[in-house]
């Protein structure tokens, strides 16, 4: 398969040799008969003539630029043409692929469409000449002034939207902006005009003139013009301007100098070979054309040539005499070409050699997608299933209430109807009254002695009553009324749980001993969290204590790398397995179901710059109790006046005269760096702090030279 594709490439070089050679011989022979005979427009000559220039062309236009008659000669050239035929559409399928895959890059950003004699704004951005226009008057600006003909060869392009209000932004002029060696700059205010760039999501100063000092992106055309050419995006057939009608032949090829588009015939009429014409610059046939180089926007004709590096613009001879450019890094455009054709090479290079990486991102993105759709069917799910749990709970609740509701209406109305009844019977014919008018008609003493004395007490209860009246139940349910503010509050904040806000480094707790000792907080408007993680790194540390400069996180934190506390479920943390005299960075973040939020900032710790000496306060030597308190772990002392002080005073104190006190710990240094630190109380009158010789000791303790020194 190899040679095969080796040999179909050598035959296809060779082919392309002889059509460019035979093409010259026959070019120099018609253009000789040309220059000599171009007032003659008949005849047989010229028929044939023509017949042969046309065939040349094709010959010269075809796909891979090579004559299919002449691989017809070559032995096996079937074979060859048939091979070749299959490759060249494969290549063009592909160049075809390639350049529909790029139709996003040649949006505009406004109107959506392949772009239409893009300008280039101050923001890199590139948008139509004409969209540009009508959003600057949309926006109230007045009608800008387009680039004159020669920076913009092309039609110019009238405005379709109605002029709105003046709009001016009024902004002091930039020291030396828009002057000229030895001219004064303009006084007072100008308008500088504000483009809304949709790319960038704000407004672009576009200067004083507006699109004027926007320049052409010509090169962005030349892309446009080979993708409609090559995807055949709204192709239509250019006709040649210089043949006579009804003869009028399509155009085959276009004049940059000329600003032409001809046929065959034509273009070797009026670009004969021998003259300055023939080196005129030939292109596809169109009828927009461009210019051939960019020129500056506010001197006529002058070539951009240099490059400010400082300004990230072009500049032509005279716009680089400017006082504003004074001390500004300014180059070749050449060189500035080639520096930054390499870089981006270099970066298209790196791009193209991790295409691996980019599938591998690709799909991980593509299965973020796939999970995004189906983790958000599953949170509507139990958004759902919340409220209607929700409802559940409060219809549950509704019925319980209801039913205590209807309980205690029940209870007032047999108590108040029971009073109804019996307010009933102390009517004067009804009940209890005629009830006790009957009795009065008995005449038996024993009889009605025996049956009188309950109505009695009935009567006496009833004129009690009736003397002290009173609703059995109150009619009113006042406290039955719900109070739901509460509950409305918390419904009218019910929302998806929030990630913790980003924790606050307690400062006066978090120090550096011979551990890491973190604290922090959670701000009160935080979400609750699950636990915490704790990271930290060492920082780099150069000669003499000082700490390297780095940034935070980023390289720094990918050169030694981030250390985690997982799930620390308090608010401090303990770091163990320090390196000594470094500096330390940490950081630390919350977690609840809803994942992690953000980052506190960072904290640095120094480590001590020696191994941290622990020992405990020793009691046993040189300790007053009466003037001294050792606290129970023998890491604290506190000096207090003591009893004796006060039975020693023959008169009331007026002043109180400590002497110095000394305690040793319980350890002896002998050799070696040691590092230990001490922490004194505010209020404190005199501490010291320091390392004794044992012969000091001695004499300071007043011991015998046989007895052991404190330790």
């Amino acid at each position: 398969m190899f040679n095969a594709l080796k040999k179909l490439s050598d035959a296809r070089e060779d082919g392309a040799c002889a059509l460019e050679h035979g093409a010259r011989e026959g070019a120099g022979r018609y253009g000789n008969g040309d220059a000599a005979g171009m007032s003659r427009r008949g005849g047989e000559g010229r028929e044939e003539k023509k017949k042969t220039q046309q065939a040349l062309e094709r010959r010269r236009t075809d796909d891979a630029g090579i004559p299919k008659t002449h691989i017809l000669l070559q032995p096996g050239g079937a074979e060859l043409m048939k091979g070749l035929n299959n490759l060249l559409k494969t290549e063009k399928h592909g160049e075809m692929s390639n350049m529909k895959s790029m139709e996003r890059e040649l949006l505009c950003p406004v109107c959506k469409d392949i772009v239409k004699q893009p300008v280039v704004l101050p923001c890199q951005h590139s948008v139509c000449l004409l969209c540009a226009s009508e959003v600057l008057v949309q926006s109230g600006y007045p009608q800008p002034e387009l680039p004159p003909e020669p920076h913009s060869p092309a039609s110019t392009p009238n405005t379709r939207s109605p002029r709105q209000p003046h709009r001016s932004v009024d902004r002091p002029l930039r020291p030396g902006f828009g002057t000229y060696p030895g001219r004064r700059r303009k006084e007072g205010l100008v308008q500088i005009m504000l483009f809304p760039c949709v790319p960038c999501g704000r407004d672009v100063e576009l200067g004083e003139r507006g699109l004027v000092d926007c320049m052409r992106n010509l090169t962005l055309e030349r892309i446009v013009e080979r993708y409609r050419h090559t995807v055949s995006l709204g192709s239509v057939a250019v006709m040649c301007q210089f043949c006579k009608s009804p003869q009028t032949m399509e155009a085959t090829k276009g004049c940059a100098d000329c600003r032409a588009s001809f046929c065959n015939e034509c273009f070797k009429l009026y670009h004969p070979w021998g003259t300055p014409r023939a080196q005129h610059e030939h292109v596809q046939p169109t009828l927009n054309f461009r210019p051939k180089v960019l020129t500056c926007t506010e001197h006529d004709q002058e070539k951009l040539q240099f490059y400010c590096k400082t300004c990230q613009r072009l500049l032509c001879s005279l716009c680089k005499l400017r006082r504003a450019h004074t001390g500004h890094k300014i180059v070749p455009v050449s060189q500035a070409y080639q520096a930054l054709k390499e870089k981006i090479c270099k970066e298209l290079g790196y791009i193209l050699s991790n295409q691996a990486t980019v599938l591998s991102q690709i799909t991980q993105l593509e299965n973020a997608i796939t999970q995004t759709e189906v983790n958000s069917v599953a949170a509507r799910e139990q958004l759902s299933q919340s409220v209607r749990e929700l409802t559940a709970l409060l219809s549950e609740r509704q019925v319980m209430l209801a039913q205590a509701l209807e309980n205690s209406r029940q209870r007032r109305s047999e108590a108040l109807a029971s009073q109804v009844a019996e307010r009933r019977s102390l009517l004067e014919h009804a009940g209890l009254m005629a009830f006790t008018q009957e009795l009065l008609k008995e005449t038996d003493p024993a009889c009605f002695v025996h049956a009188a004395r309950h109505t009695y007490n009935r009567l006496a209860h009833s004129i009690e009553s009736l003397q002290s009246f009173s609703l059995s139940a109150d009619p009113s349910f006042r406290h039955f009324q719900l109070d739901v503010s509460r509950e409305l509050k918390l419904l009218t904040d019910l929302n998806f749980i929030q990630a913790p806000s980003a924790p606050v480094i307690d400062t006066q707790r978090t120090l550096a001993y011979d551990q890491l000792f973190l604290c922090w907080r959670l701000p009160q408007e935080s979400s609750p969290a699950w636990h915490f993680s704790v990271e930290y790194r060492r920082r780099g540390v150069v000669p003499g204590g000082g700490v390297r400069a780095g940034l935070r996180g980023g390289l720094a934190g990918a050169r030694w790398g981030w250390q985690r506390l997982e799930e620390v479920s308090g608010t401090s943390a303990v770091i163990n397995t320090l390196e000594m005299d470094s500096v330390y960075v940490l950081r630390v973040r919350a977690c609840n179901k809803a994942g992690f939020g953000e980052y506190s900032e960072e904290v640095y710790l120094h480590t001590p710059p020696a191994p941290v000496l622990n020992f405990y306060l020793d009691s046993r030597w040189g300790l007053h109790a009466d003037r001294l308190v050792v606290s129970k772990e023998q890491r604290c002392a506190r000096s207090v006046p003591g009893l004796s002080l006060l039975q020693a005073a023959d008169r009331a104190l007026t002043s109180c005269h400590l002497t110095a006190d000394l305690l040793v710990g319980d350890v002896a240094v002998t050799q070696g760096r040691h590092y230990w630190a001490c922490s004194v109380e505010p209020g404190s009158y005199l501490v010291k702090v320091g390392v004794g010789l044992e012969s000091k000791l001695q004499e300071w303790f007043h011991l015998p030279q046989d007895m052991a020194s404190p330790r």
